[in-house]
């Protein structure tokens, strides 16, 4: 059996017991990311600033952090698991503190924190250099990309270390090879390098409690936003790549949510510490596929094909 069935066939779940927070699961990978870890079976804080009566500075009333909850029950109904929506701005350390207060009462524990904090897309200027910026953007993307992870693992890691096998997983847009490269502009740079940094750091500093801390990537993410973007639904997503023929290598949310879920119930998930890793590269690793049952590797097919300068063709990369 490969981990994707016993991911969806064990009534209790691989990860009943287990107790995680999903930093930034409103909407897209992180809200994936919460409801695949409750369909294994775990009780999951989800954490978001978007509710049904407050619309965060992202501005997307559509997806909301109760909802994320609701969708972690459902998907745990067979296996046990929960979802716990809770209302945190994790650039203020209060918050950040009080919710872990808050898990350390009602649970005892925390097995695994996935830091997917962002929502700074609209702030990006991509195209313009350093000094044509708005700076006040800049620097909020850098709160966003930076300071919220920062402030989030002070607070998190305390109780994540207590009991050894604790997986702390820093989420960011690009491996480590691919992020080698200039990721325009300035800001958006940092910030997508900076959790990469963060899980090496992490991985020093939380060795001798056994804990595991990386860094995972989804490829190009199928969000709710993204399908705005290009105007079209899921249901007919492969209209977008009229538009963008590379778009043929997107892949859903639920890709990421597989990886985390399969990390997280990994007995020696211990062998990635430090490690960049991607949603592509793990679903060849471990077995799940996408919600069509397909693999895509994105990057590698960004760097073979849409950076070379080659014709979309997604032929052996999905």
């Amino acid at each position: 059996m490969n981990v994707q069935e016993a991911l969806g066939g064990n009534a209790r779940g691989p990860l009943s017991g287990k107790v995680a927070l999903v930093a930034g699961a409103t909407r897209g990978a992180g809200r994936a990311m919460a409801v695949e870890l409750g369909r294994a079976g775990a009780t999951v804080y989800g954490t978001g600033r978007t509710t049904r009566e407050k619309v965060s500075e992202v501005g997307r009333a559509t997806e909301t952090i109760e909802e994320t909850a609701e969708l972690v029950t459902e998907a745990g109904k067979e296996s046990g698991g929960t979802g716990v929506a809770a209302v945190v701005d994790h650039l203020v350390p209060g918050q950040v503190r009080d919710l872990v207060a808050r898990i350390d009462e009602e649970q005892g524990r925390l097995d695994v924190v996935v830091n997917d904090l962002w929502g700074g897309d609209h702030l990006v200027g991509f195209g313009k250099k350093l000094w044509e910026h708005d700076l006040e953007d800049g620097l909020r993307i850098l709160r966003l990309g930076l300071d919220g992870h920062l402030i989030t693992a002070t607070y998190t890691l305390p109780l994540l270390n207590r009991g050894p096998g604790g997986l702390f997983i820093e989420v960011t847009d690009g491996t480590a090879e691919f992020n080698e490269r200039y990721r325009e502009p300035v800001f958006y740079d940092l910030a997508k390098a900076a959790p990469l940094r963060i899980a090496r750091a992490l991985a020093e500093e939380t060795r001798e409690y056994g804990t595991t801390a990386l860094c995972l990537t989804p490829g190009w993410l199928r969000s709710e936003a993204m399908l705005t973007h290009f105007g079209v639904t899921e249901e007919n997503w492969r209209d977008g790549c009229a538009k963008e023929p590379h778009f043929a290598i997107s892949e859903t949310p639920v890709l990421i949510g597989r990886a985390v879920a399969a990390l997280a119930g990994d007995a020696d998930v211990a062998r990635w510490n430090g490690k960049s890793l991607s949603s592509g590269g793990l679903a060849q690793e471990y077995g799940f596929t996408d919600a069509d049952g397909s693999q895509p590797d994105a990057w590698r097919y960004l760097t073979e094909v849409q950076f070379a300068g080659k014709p979309a063709d997604v032929t052996g990369y999905r």
